[in-house]
């Protein structure tokens, strides 16, 4: 059987630009795993780890106009913003090759043996090892921070975990440049170039999570595409780790004195972020609660301004546009929704934003409103008009885990000395894994602090996928329990020959 052709698609026009590749078929992925299993090898050695790391940036760095361009070209996201996602790009594999430098994600612990104790400890030496291959699902709204050379790939690679990356459909021509980038990098400080191979097809995909020889999977993606992949993972005779992110709503609650005090600041705001990169942001702030009242109808006026100025734009592909215009369509037409701005179709390759309000009452009970709660991707809002302080409990207590949850508080309220700020805190802290307060979601710095991740179905675990503790991920704890010291590896001797970060009888060695 002829394997189906991979075409790169101008979602500008729809129309196909040149044919990349063909999909991987059920014999290319077993080869492809097997020679990833075998460059796990390679590396073992976290000196040369990181130097693929900073290697790989740098190739990326030069190539820059031509990622750039290629990009462009697939995803119609634009050189200012793909320039940024490149240099995100980079600085995310260079910090990385920091934190393997430094070793403290190894998480070394010592406890020396000690009879006195009830019951006695035996010697234990614990640390983490890499998993094995990684397969990684490139996300289709981010071609560079969150597809082939991205962030779950360079937190893999830091692991010592080789990976097999299975192209979005919407970039192939990207993924396939940036693919030989990572290779080249490979190939230039001596490793296999095996440590970093990349598939395009859907049933490559599906082959590729089941494979017996891959170890972990990292996802980026729809609810339906990331829980079939999430259930294929589980239902494996060796069930692994898989590491989804999903969906998410991005709930904002808009206080009554925040509102009075800079309602046209909130709603220039708001308009800003859900409709940054045509509301493809997996932060977008897709739900928002804010006052009934005067206040809050200087806030939707802000708003209206701010998105009417806001020109029609192309989406990653016409699926999504399609599917963003139906969307639109079906809440609309709920009994009791309005649109100040209605969204939809802009033109015949657009979509022009918009928003929709409704009385807040209308989402405290299950019923057809909760479409409303789903998140719909493209540039909208839903504004829930509440009444009071318990409407705000009674919607959030039916909203599902996202990626984050934002309060927007006057000055008044946040020195802490009014108690219905700190309880709304609480009330959204378990909503989400990043929480702010008077700022917008969109844009997720990439910090050791940081956390990017959520309730299912924001992701399917406890994981981050942005920032130093992402390496995590690929990582499993070991410990040797009274091991003659010349078999012990290096990095649990005491002589400590590597000079790592280490816990020695429970203190800090260093």
């Amino acid at each position: 059987m002829t394997a189906a052709p991979v075409w790169s698609v101008d979602p500008r026009t729809g129309k196909p630009r040149e044919q990349v590749a063909d999909e991987a078929t059920a014999e290319e992925i077993d080869r492809v795993v097997r020679g990833a299993h075998t460059a796990r090898a390679a590396l073992a050695d976290r000196t040369a780890r990181a130097a693929l790391l900073r290697t790989a940036a740098d190739l990326l760095d030069a190539a820059g106009d031509h990622v750039i361009e290629a990009a462009d070209a697939e995803t119609a996201l634009g050189p200012v913003r793909l320039t940024g996602e490149l240099a995100r790009t980079t600085a995310q594999l260079r910090a990385f090759a920091e934190v393997v430098d430094d070793g403290a994600f190894l998480d070394v612990r010592i406890d020396h043996a000690d009879a006195t104790r009830t019951p006695p400890w035996p010697d234990l030496r614990r640390w983490k090892v890499p998993l094995g291959v990684v397969a990684v699902y490139s996300a289709s709204n981010f071609p560079l921070a969150f597809s082939v050379p991205g962030g779950d790939t360079a937190s893999a690679l830091a692991a010592g975990c080789p990976v097999v990356v299975k192209a979005h459909p919407d970039h192939p021509a990207t993924s396939e440049l940036c693919a030989s980038l990572l290779r080249r990098a490979a190939a230039r400080v001596g490793l296999d170039e095996n440590v970093l191979t990349l598939v395009h097809g859907f049933e490559a995909g599906v082959e590729l999570v089941k494979h017996p020889l891959v170890a972990a999977a990292g996802f980026t993606g729809s609810i339906r595409g990331g829980r079939a992949l999430f259930d294929a993972a589980a239902a494996r005779p060796a069930p692994i780790p898989f590491h989804g992110e999903l969906g998410s709503l991005n709930p904002v609650v808009v206080t009554e004195a925040a509102a009075a005090e800079r309602a046209e600041q909130i709603g220039a705001g708001l308009a800003g972020s859900m409709t940054l990169g045509e509301g493809q942001f997996c932060t977008k702030p897709g739900f928002v609660l804010a006052p009934a009242g005067a206040s809050g109808d200087r806030l939707l006026k802000s708003l209206t301004t701010a998105v009417s100025e806001t020109e029609p734009g192309v989406m990653l592909d016409h699926r999504m546009r399609d599917a963003f215009v139906a969307g639109v369509r079906e809440r609309a037409g709920l009994p009791g929704v309005e649109a100040p701005i209605t969204p939809g179709a802009g033109g015949e390759h657009t979509v022009s934003a918009g928003f929709l309000t409704l009385p807040a009452e209308l989402l405290t009970a299950e019923g057809p409103h909760d479409l409303l709660l789903e998140e719909c991707f493209g540039p909208v809002t839903v504004v829930a008009r509440y009444t009071s302080p318990d409407e705000i409990t009674s919607v959030l207590s039916r909203l599902p885990g996202n990626l984050t949850a934002t309060l927007q508080l006057a000055e008044e309220e946040a020195d802490g000395t009014e108690p219905g700020a700190a309880e709304l805190l609480a009330e959204l802290t378990p909503l989400a894994g990043r929480v702010l307060v008077n700022g917008w979601p969109t844009g997720v710095a990439v910090a050791p602090a940081q956390h990017h991740g959520g309730p299912y179905p924001a992701t399917t675990s406890t994981s981050t996928s942005v920032g130093a503790t992402a390496i995590e991920r690929w990582l499993r704890p070991v410990s040797y329990q009274s091991t003659p010291a010349p078999l012990l590896p290096p990095e649990l001797r005491d002589d400590n020959p590597l000079d790592l970060p280490r816990h020695v009888d429970g203190r800090p060695e260093n």
